[in-house]
């Protein structure tokens, strides 16, 4: 006999009270009561500079940002937006479903940003022990050869019978020889000083070089560890939002995708509503509309934490590489995008603009006017376009400002 609705919902419930760490008399807690996006402001303060004050959280991190902070772990919905006709109309218990697969991806996507930005920061390292390393090298053999002189001098003087060789001119009969001997004298005398204040200032430099290069040694596997944290943090949400979602019937689970996709057009229609887009009339740059239509070129492929394509992006992969191809280098995480690049006012946006998304910074998505943006949205969707207030905005930043 084929299960009711209300059945598969109520086993969908019970994995969301597994997964989430619920116990029986919280799964059905109150969530946070939806808001609704303010009017449009100018773009608001960056967040701490996630990465370079230690942790993982470019930004975000930090060439920073690298501790994007997971939105709570709680269960609700972590960008605070949801709908209320749509709840209504699909009922309390699917609509609670749906906010907790969303935050669950949402922590994701904060791990997602921070694990970038450890990518990020351990490739900076990984070339600056390389640097260190070729210069030590370099420095032992000049130091050896250095060496090698000063012990080619000694030699040279015992060959002379162990007599300086001020003291071999005093005896000379010869007063031209004298004077001969005197500038080589003194040549020899430069020569043999300059050898000794080098090889004392190259041991110096090797001792701290060492020490330099063990030091970065250790930040390296210090942001490697952080790295494999983040990735575990992504993968361990990735497995809940799995889980819970296949725990609903094919039924439910196309039902499920129709409310993400009515939520979206819901806050979309909120944010239109505010009349920004009759403010919004910008035209994009030559270097804007290249970025543009590499973008658009992507839709349809899969989103991939931590890719950059060709083939899968995440969602700063995806802008990442659009304006790299445009001729503009940008930072890699979305994080670093909002603390590094240059903000502009929301009614000042222009097509290739990247719009920030989320309090934490970790999501962005690129302009492409009319309203609309492209972006890669998370684990198991494809690149699109959407509406561009179909995500709670933070701020607008322009890479060719």
């Amino acid at each position: 006999m084929k299960p009711s609705r209300g059945a598969v919902l109520a086993g969908a419930l019970c994995v969301l009270m597994v997964t989430g760490g619920l116990t029986a008399t919280t799964a059905h807690a109150a969530l946070p009561p939806p808001t609704v996006a303010p009017a449009p402001q100018p773009s608001p303060p960056a967040p701490p500079a996630p990465g370079e004050g230690g942790g993982l959280g470019d930004g975000g991190a930090g060439d920073g940002g690298e501790n994007a902070a997971d939105p709570a772990d709680g269960d609700g919905d972590a960008d605070g937006d949801g709908d209320e006709a749509v709840e209504a109309s699909e009922g309390g218990e699917l609509e609670e479903v749906r906010r907790r697969i969303e935050a669950l991806h949402n922590q994701a996507g904060s791990a997602t940003d921070a694990y970038n930005a450890a990518v990020e920061r351990a490739r900076r390292q990984q070339r600056a022990v390389d640097a260190l390393g070729r210069r030590v090298k370099h420095n032992e053999a000049t130091l050896r050869d250095l060496r090698n002189r000063a012990g080619a001098m000694a030699r040279a003087q015992y060959r002379g019978g162990g007599f300086p060789v001020a003291t071999r001119l005093t005896l000379a009969d010869d007063p031209r020889e004298y004077i001969h001997s005197l500038g080589i004298l003194r040549k020899g005398q430069r020569a043999t000083s300059g050898v000794i204040s080098r090889l004392d200032r190259l041991g110096r430099e090797l001792a701290d070089d060492r020490e330099a290069a063990a030091d970065r040694h250790s930040e390296l596997e210090g942001t490697r560890k952080k790295r494999g944290a983040a990735k575990k943090r992504i993968e361990a949400k990735l497995k809940q939002a799995r889980t819970l979602e296949s725990s609903l019937a094919a039924e439910e689970r196309a039902r499920l995708r129709e409310l993400e996709e009515r939520t979206a057009r819901a806050r979309q229609l909120r944010w239109l509503r505010t009349g920004v887009l009759e403010e919004i009339n910008g035209e994009a740059s030559e270097r804007g509309r290249k970025a543009v239509t590499f973008a658009l070129a992507q839709l349809g492929k899969d989103y991939e934490w931590g890719a950059e394509g060709p083939e899968t992006f995440d969602c700063s992969g995806l802008t990442l590489r659009a304006w790299e191809a445009a001729g503009v280098p940008i930072p890699r995480t979305s994080q670093e995008q909002w603390r590094r690049l240059e903000r502009v006012d929301i009614t000042d946006m222009r097509p290739g603009d990247l719009i920030i998304y989320k309090e934490d910074a970790s999501h962005v998505g690129l302009y492409l006017g009319d309203g609309e943006m492209v972006h890669a949205p998370r684990t198991g969707r494809q690149i699109r376009v959407e509406g561009a207030g179909s995500l709670p905005i933070l701020g607008v930043v322009r890479p060719d400002a």
